[in-house]
């Protein structure tokens, strides 16, 4: 079975119609999400293995492979990138896409732009799964105290959420997609 036939089947695709998404047995994630692991997989599995084998090829032209500590390391490497390969097949094998039919809230998937009303800072935050979280890029993990607190509510509504800095309070100013 081709490589790109197996990854396509591996994920589950689940609809959801409430802002919060509980997946038990997998895990949460987002359809540019599922489209990220799968374009990593399938670098490592490709472009990383070849680039792998051709180090390995290379260190054991260098001679005696017990002193050789060039093949170790190369080894070590592979061991690392195989470790890779594995969890992210593990992570396809678990992924549910949810996606929010609700349009009206910001739900998961979902992107709004949020006041923090004590510093007038706007953020545009977009709700995804714990593994795609990346706070510096805008995405919030689902779990977070800050999503968890935005998750299911409208334009206009405000929160307080209790963080390491204190209380703070958002309001979710529009929903952009």
């Amino acid at each position: 079975m081709p490589a790109q036939a197996r990854l396509r089947s591996c994920a589950k695709v689940r609809v959801v119609t409430d802002a919060t998404p509980s997946v038990p047995g997998g895990e949460a994630i987002t359809t540019a999400g599922l489209k990220a692991l799968k374009a990593e997989l399938q670098a490592l599995e490709t472009e990383g293995r070849r680039a792998m084998g051709e180090r390995l090829l290379a260190a054991r032209s260098l001679g005696d492979l017990k002193e050789n500590a060039e093949y170790h390391i190369a080894k070590d490497d592979q061991a690392h990138l195989e470790t890779r390969i594995k969890r992210l097949r593990a992570r396809l094998r678990d992924a549910v896409v949810v996606e929010s039919t609700d349009a009206a809230t910001f739900a998961f998937g979902r992107t709004a732009e949020v006041l923090e009303e004590d510093s007038g800072n706007v953020h545009t935050w977009t709700i995804v799964g714990p593994t795609e979280a990346d706070v510096t890029q805008g995405r919030l993990s689902v779990e977070s105290p800050v999503a968890s607190a935005l998750l299911g509510r409208a334009p206009g509504d405000a929160v307080e959420v209790q963080t390491p800095r204190g209380a703070r309070r958002y309001r979710i100013e529009k929903l952009v997609s």
